[in-house]
């Protein structure tokens, strides 16, 4: 691939029409794989190349290859000496950042030869006072006497003997001695790193990340289809072209679903003068030559057919339904219809409401209000919504379940046995649901008119010419149907590679975004896994060049996050106690780029590492520092919720993790739609894509920082006073729910458990200051007890984050979430929940039941705490 011409049509890609991808078969990847995959070259050069069409009519899109990391860009700073593999060796070499083994030698041998060449000349400075003598004593000719022969065979084993002692001696001084500290791999390593940052922010190249986003975007590839499994192959060639080490693909079997041709209906049946049927597919995105796209569905939702009234119930939030209620709508048996956005973020959660107040289906549409004409100009005259776009989505209940359904806290390998069922299963919706375009509500909200309660207010909608009313058991009779090809053992495969660390190679700083989309998929999350495959090839020059980190870097392609985070979850649950004991951090960016607002949830404990990194990117458009426009905006860190691939590290392995990325306006792109494309992002989104190299210098920089630092940039001051906050809104909360004062939860364990974390964090961290102050007055070295406790001291930090789970419980009927500090809120699957068991038991209004839960967590963070200084 990285040696075809760039300009070079491919005339026929092998891959398949989209009914091919997504009808019924056993495997849909395997059955692509066969004889012709004869070795890894044969399988790299057949990537691309023409393969006969199933299907006569389908023409598939000419795309660009992918080109080679160091033969396609030059450097993005024009002055820089990078101009070759060489040039950039000799940087490397200048900066004194290569790994001994390249260089022809071993790493041990290169770390001897270095080492004996340091005593070599430490020990011809010394001045030895017989030194003079010695030297006229050999000018006078004297000579040793000769000895017997006999005496010859006593003086070999002198030698020998005294041989035996230098070797030792030199043992001890090599390995032992606090003098001989190898500069280069323990302390001082600030001023080198220095300029490897300074590197990675002058070589982050923006066309490079344009081709990766032109490529990613050349044809749909939805999780689990041959689009996506083309592109996993893709990733996994441009990891090894990359010189990443350990690269595999990752396979696990998990439930997936999709919308058979023919077999997703929406129509009005009765009264005849309203008999209406719903267009439902979006129009092409690509007109000429147009481009197939898949089917418009919610992934994970419940198969089969409903008929009933239409009821209109606002976003469809449990308020929404208790409205209804109040106004003496009867909901029960109806087909709902909702749109999206406002008072109920998580469609999964919509339709979880609808079902619950009876409804035996539910619509959900996009409304012209939140991302449509009335926010401005619709594509492609403008970067909103156009009247036929569809939002997609996967609607299992991440909140509640998250990962494979089928297996909840366990993960869905080939030959696994043990699976939960799929009817009446915790994780899924139990009635049929359908997303449609703002084009063919109209005709159902006119249908409405006259039934039911006239509304205003908040619950009016932008759809033009049409009045808004709720609808009743007299109203229109609609017809849903939602018929689904079911795969309980659909095959995913996640994407992964590595670079080895130096100093604590068994821990791990992770990078990870996901691959797969609901179409052609630009800004979510094809920014992201454009920018991903540049900090590939950022770093895969360095390693190919020698450089290690002190930490392990892994990098992750995640597939099938969009049905509900299934592959990183999936890949966490297999790994979890290594995860749990050796993995320091995640860093997820998943929309790159969408505008040019940078924001970023993430466990406190990495606040201060990301604002360092900041301070040395600087905005596109302003020219200011990101951390000044951070400032000037009063932004904040925010909690993670749910949503995206961090939930598995955070919730359930307890790996301090951080979500990032630039943002426009809310439903300022058209999200899960087939117009989210190529041509969008470079007419509205990042037109120069130069947000997508800032974005890829904050992650470049962080990855380093996190990886490389001999102390771990982790503040635990922080996360306690973050802690502080996060009990003061559990209060304001316990207080807004409680009925009777009497009900309130008592948080003083809490706050006292929090009180013992700002001293012991504030005593823990002392160390920093100690181990920098000695490090200055030793010139850089540092002893071998020194790197001891650092990395003690290392692993402490990384260690408290596990501590704040509960292991041998979870939240109560949410167990596959372990951390007491962070959670989905249980109704709101994408914003955070601060103490998510309290808040549970505080909705359920148990509050002898959020009192133990106040009890428990309190009890865990104080436990964390004490670990700190043990």
């Amino acid at each position: 691939m990285g040696d075809r011409n760039k300009n070079e049509p491919q005339s026929s890609l092998p891959i398949p029409t989209y009914e091919e991808a997504i009808s019924s078969r056993p495997s849909s990847s395997n059955s692509f794989l066969g004889a012709s995959e004869v070795s890894h070259d044969a399988e790299r050069q057949g990537l691309l190349s023409p393969a006969p069409s199933q299907d006569s009519n389908y023409h598939p899109p000419t795309v660009e290859s992918a080109r080679s990391s160091l033969d396609f860009l030059t450097s993005s700073n024009g002055g820089s000496r990078r101009n070759s593999e060489e040039g950039l060796r000799r940087e490397m070499s200048e900066m004194d950042m290569l790994d001994p083994e390249y260089g022809g030698h071993s790493q041990m041998g290169a770390i001897l030869s270095k080492r004996i060449s340091s005593l070599r000349s430490g020990l011809s400075s010394l001045q030895l006072p017989l030194k003079n003598y010695f030297s006229s004593f050999r000018r006078s000719g004297f000579r040793w006497p000769a000895l017997p022969e006999t005496f010859k065979p006593s003086w070999i084993i002198v030698v020998r003997f005294f041989a035996f002692l230098l070797v030792m001696s030199l043992a001890y001084l090599i390995f032992f001695s606090d003098a001989l500290r190898l500069r280069g791999q323990q302390g001082g390593m600030s001023a080198p790193l220095d300029r490897l940052r300074h590197h990675l922010l002058s070589h982050v190249n923006s066309t490079n990340i344009r081709q990766n986003l032109k490529y990613a975007t050349s044809y749909d590839h939805v999780a689990g289809t041959e689009g996506g499994y083309f592109i996993a192959k893709w990733i996994e060639e441009t990891m090894t072209e990359a010189g990443l080490e350990d690269v595999r693909m990752e396979q696990f079997d998990v439930y997936l679903n999709y919308p058979k041709r023919d077999g997703r209906k929406l129509e009005i049946r009765s009264p005849q003068d309203k008999v209406f049927k719903a267009v439902l597919e979006e129009e092409s995105a690509y007109k000429a030559p147009p481009r197939v796209q898949p089917y418009v569905w919610h992934g994970h939702s419940k198969s089969g057919e409903a008929t009933g009234p239409l009821i209109y119930a606002n976003y469809g939030s449990r308020e929404d339904f208790k409205r209804l209620e109040d106004l003496g709508i009867t909901v029960k048996g109806s087909i709902v219809l909702v749109r999206y956005y406002g008072t109920q973020g998580d469609r999964a959660l919509k339709i979880k409401a609808a079902e619950l107040a009876g409804a035996v289906g539910c619509v959900i549409y996009s409304d012209p209000q939140q991302d449509g004409f009335k926010k401005g100009k619709v594509w492609p005259d403008g970067p909103w919504r156009p009247d036929d776009s569809v939002q997609r989505g996967g609607v299992s209940l991440m909140s509640w379940v998250v990962g494979d359904p089928l297996s909840p806290g366990f993960a869905s390998l080939p030959d696994e046995k043990k699976r939960l069922p799929l009817e009446d299963n915790p994780g899924l919706n139990k009635i049929p649901s359908l997303p449609i375009a703002w084009r063919d509500v109209q005709p159902l909200l006119k249908a409405l008119e006259g039934h039911g309660k006239k509304l205003d207010g908040d619950w009016v909608g932008g759809v033009p010419d049409v009045e808004w009313w709720t609808g009743d058991q007299k109203g229109p009779t609609v017809y849903l149907e939602n018929m689904l090809d079911e795969n309980e053992r659909q095959p995913i495969r996640n994407v992964l590679g590595r670079i080895v660390g130096l100093e604590q190679p068994e821990n791990s700083i992770i990078i990870g975004n996901h691959y797969d989309a609901w179409c052609f998929g630009a800004a979510d999350p094809g920014s992201g896994t454009a920018i991903f495959l540049e900090m590939v090839r950022l770093f895969g020059d360095l390693r190919k060049l020698g450089w290690r980190p002190r930490r392990t870097i892994e990098f992750a392609s995640w597939d099938a996050e969009e049905y509900n985070m299934v592959g990183s979850t999936e890949h966490v649950e297999n790994r979890i106690e290594e995860l749990r004991k050796n993995a320091f951090a995640y860093i997820n960016v998943d929309v790159g780029v969408a505008g040019d607002d940078f924001n970023a949830a993430a466990s406190p404990i990495l606040q201060q590492a990301l604002f360092n990194v900041l301070n040395h990117v600087h905005d596109p458009k302003s020219k200011k520092s990101m951390r000044k426009v951070w400032n000037e905006g009063n932004k904040k860190v925010s909690g993670l919720g749910a949503g995206s691939d961090y939930v598995a590290f955070q919730d359930l392995a307890g790996t301090s993790s951080i979500d990032m990325g630039f943002s426009g306006a809310e439903g300022g792109f058209p999200y899960h739609s087939c117009y989210d494309n190529f041509e969008w992002m470079e007419k509205y989104g990042d037109r120069e894509f130069h947000y997508h190299k800032a974005m890829g210098q904050i992650w470049a920089l962080l990855t380093l920082d996190l990886a490389d630092e001999p102390l771990l940039p982790f503040q635990l001051t922080t996360y306690a006073d973050a802690i502080d906050a996060y009990i003061n809104d559990l209060e304001s909360y316990s207080k807004a729910a409680s009925k009777d004062k009497k009900n309130q939860t008592d948080l003083k364990a809490l706050r006292d458990a929090n009180a013992i974390l700002k001293t012991k964090a504030r005593k823990f961290h002392d160390y920093d200051q100690q181990w920098h102050q000695t490090i200055e007055q030793t010139g850089g070295f540092e002893s071998t007890v020194m790197t001891i406790d650092r990395l003690k001291y290392n692993s402490k930090m990384a260690e408290f984050e596990t501590n704040l789970l509960d292991i041998d419980g979870g939240l109560p009927g949410r167990e596959q979430f372990k951390h007491v500090i962070f959670a989905p809120q249980a109704w709101s699957g994408y914003d955070e929940a601060f103490f998510p068991g309290p808040r549970d038991a505080i909705d359920a209004q148990d509050w002898k039941g959020a009192q133990n839960q106040v009890d428990k967590v309190a009890k865990i963070l104080k436990h964390a705490s004490e670990e700190l200084l043990k």
